[in-house]
């Protein structure tokens, strides 16, 4: 693996170029794009493509990829454009795009605004409020998490936001209704860390969630489009949107193995099946290994 920086007058993005390089008439780099997730959440499923060129990265803002814009808010359309950037950098598009969370939100802004930049995209469990028939109620639980976490820290937010993206169906009165969770519940502190910057819990991404799909410009575009969801994920926030978003490209979701981060290996406490996850991926990209 090598790292490089992408310097522009906003940002320093930095990405890791893992296994061969790209080469003429070989399989396209295959990007993976996380988002509030950064290049480290991808380390278990780029190791088992050890014979293609993946790209991964630290959107502006997280992890390594320093802002020098002043903001803080994170814009799928502005995310989009430093996507639009890496590839044009690395000279070797179109790429293939396996993108997860927020990042297959800024992986179809991408598409939008860029279609020649990508072969296929596999967009796992896009958080897209605006495709939900509950879309009101949705925005009122995103908001919990959002005062939860404001009026108790980090430990209240995480257990809000588990409570929130746990939940199987619509947000129904019966959603509302609950009591607010105990952090010590789900191994969280109960003190307050006094932080009120955290991407995820903050509505320092709430652009993401709120980023509506220009549905027309997504069919006409020359790109592969699977919308893909987790075995596991059942009923819940991501998984009724991942639905949602495939019907109204006129597909059925692909059904990747484990849940919202399946890909993720133990190392980040959350571990999914990220070997069986990988094959799944090769099998949807076409890719024999």
């Amino acid at each position: 693996m090598t790292t490089q920086v992408l310097e522009t007058p906003e940002v320093d993005l930095v990405y890791d170029v893992h296994g061969p390089p790209p080469t003429a008439g070989g399989r396209p780099p295959l990007f993976m794009v996380g988002q509030p997730m950064d290049a480290g959440g991808f380390g278990a499923l780029a190791s088992h493509f050890p014979d293609r060129t993946v790209v991964t990265y630290d959107p502006r803002g997280l992890g390594r990829s320093i802002r020098k814009d002043g903001r803080v808010d994170q814009v799928p359309e502005t995310q989009a454009g430093d996507l639009h950037a890496l590839i044009e950098a690395l000279g070797a598009g179109p790429v293939e795009m396996f993108a997860s969370s927020g990042g297959a939100v800024t992986a179809l802004a991408l598409v939008t605004a860029h279609p020649e930049c990508v072969t296929t995209l596999v967009a796992h469990e896009p958080p897209l409020i605006a495709v939900l028939p509950d879309a009101r109620a949705a925005e009122r639980a995103r908001a919990g998490v959002r005062d939860a976490y404001e009026d108790a820290g980090s430990g209240a937010g995480m257990a809000a936001f588990i409570v929130m993206t746990s939940w199987q169906g619509e947000f129904t009165d019966a959603y509302f209704a609950q009591p607010a969770p105990d952090p010590a519940a789900f191994g969280m502190p109960t003190e307050d860390d006094r932080s009120r910057d955290d991407p995820l819990l903050s509505d320092r991404s709430w652009a993401i969630s709120d980023y509506r799909p220009d549905v027309d410009a997504l069919t006409a575009a020359p790109v592969r489009i699977v919308i893909a969801v987790g075995e596991e994920s059942g009923d819940t926030f991501t998984a009724r949107t991942s639905v949602a978003m495939a019907e109204l490209l006129g597909q059925r979701p692909a059904v990747f193995p484990s849940h919202h981060g399946g890909f993720v290996g133990g190392e980040s406490g959350y571990a999914g099946q990220p070997e069986a996850f990988a094959r799944r991926l090769r099998e949807v990209l076409g890719d024999a290994g």
